[in-house]
C-alpha cells in the first residue's frame, strides 16, 4: 500500500486548524505487557512507528501513562526530528502503580508537571493536542480543565481534548476552555457513546474511538462479521475500521499494534468503501 491509499480515508481539521488523515495510529501497544515498561521487541516497535509515517499516518495518539512515558520516548527515538505535518496527541491525568493499573489524578499541579514531562519526552515545544485522560472525581472538573487552559494560553498546548466523558461533562468543560476532541470507547460492538458521537458531530468536534477493533465474537470463524468480510475481500478488522470511517465524518480511528504486518493490514482499511447497504448490515450485526 502507499500514502495515496491512506489518503482515501479523508481528512479532518481538529479545532478547525489542524488537518489530519482520518486513519491514525494509537501508540499504546508498543509498550510492554499491561502497557507497562519496555516492549518485548524494541526494534519492531520503532519499525512500526517509522512504517506508519512512511505509509502516510500523520496523527499519532499516545499518553504519558503508556509505559509510563515509554511510548512517548519511543516516538521521539523513531521519528524526531518530526516530519512536517505530523501531529502527536498525548494525554495526562492517569497515574500508574503497575501493569494494568490506572488511577485518575487531576490535581492542577500534577497535570502541569506531566505536560512538562511530555514536552521533554517527545522533544516538542508545544503539544498539538493534549487530552485529559480521565476526569478525577476527587478534583473539581473546572480546576482540571482550567489547568490545561492555562497551559494552552502559555503556548505549551495548542488544542485541548477530553477522554471518557459524557455530553454533560463536555458541555461543562467547554465553559472553561475550547474542547476540540473527545476520546471514548467506541467500536462496532460497543456503542455506548452514541449520544456523545452525535453531539460532537453536530458541533464539528473530533471523535477518537479507542479500542476500535473490538470485534470479539462478531469475528469468530462462523460469525457474521467474518462472513461479510469474506464477501468483499477484507479482514474483520479492516471491516470494523471501514465501518467507523463511514459512521461519521468526525471519526478519527487510531488502531494500535506492535506489528508492522498488522499495521499495514489496518491501514489498508482506507481502501474499503462500504455501500450504504453494507454499512447498514454491519450496523445491525453489531447492535
Amino acid at each position: 500500500m502507499s500514502t495515496t491509499t491512506l489518503a482515501k480515508a479523508g481528512t479532518f481539521e481538529i479545532g478547525g486548524t489542524t488537518r489530519v488523515t482520518r486513519l491514525g495510529y494509537g501508540a499504546m501497544q508498543i509498550t510492554g505487557p499491561g502497557v507497562w515498561g519496555e516492549p518485548k521487541d524494541r526494534s519492531e516497535a520503532l519499525r512500526v512507528l517509522r512504517r506508519a509515517v512512511e505509509l502516510g499516518v500523520d496523527f499519532i495518539d499516545t499518553a504519558d501513562s503508556y509505559g509510563p512515558f515509554v511510548s512517548e520516548q519511543l516516538i521521539r527515538e523513531a521519528l524526531h526530528p518530526y516530519p512536517e505535518g505530523l501531529v502527536i496527541a498525548t494525554k495526562a491525568g492517569l497515574t500508574r502503580t503497575g501493569p494494568g493499573q490506572w488511577h485518575p489524578v487531576g490535581r492542577p499541579e500534577y497535570l502541569r508537571q506531566q505536560v512538562e514531562l511530555s514536552l521533554r519526552n517527545l522533544g516538542l515545544e508545544r503539544i498539538e493536542l493534549l487530552q485529559l485522560h480521565r476526569i478525577d472525581s476527587k478534583v473539581p472538573a473546572a480546576e482540571q480543565v482550567g489547568a490545561l487552559e492555562q497551559l494552552r494560553q502559555e503556548g505549551k498546548i495548542h488544542h485541548i481534548g477530553l477522554s471518557e466523558v459524557s455530553v454533560e461533562q463536555l458541555q461543562e468543560a467547554q465553559k472553561i476552555a475550547p474542547i476540540v476532541s473527545v476520546q471514548n470507547l467506541y467500536n462496532l460492538a460497543n456503542r455506548q457513546s452514541e449520544a456523545l458521537l452525535e453531539h460532537v458531530e453536530a458541533h464539528d468536534i473530533a471523535f477518537i474511538p479507542w479500542f476500535p477493533l473490538a470485534t470479539g465474537d462478531l469475528a469468530r470463524q462462523d460469525g457474521p462479521l467474518r462472513q461479510v468480510a469474506a464477501e468483499i475481500g477484507a479482514t474483520p478488522s479492516q471491516l470494523a475500521l471501514a465501518w467507523l470511517l463511514k459512521r461519521s465524518p468526525v471519526m478519527l480511528p487510531i488502531p494500535g499494534t506492535a506489528s508492522v504486518a498488522h499495521l499495514e493490514e489496518n491501514l489498508a482499511a482506507a481502501e474499503i468503501e462500504l455501500s450504504d447497504e453494507q454499512f447498514e448490515a454491519l450496523s445491525g450485526v453489531g447492535s
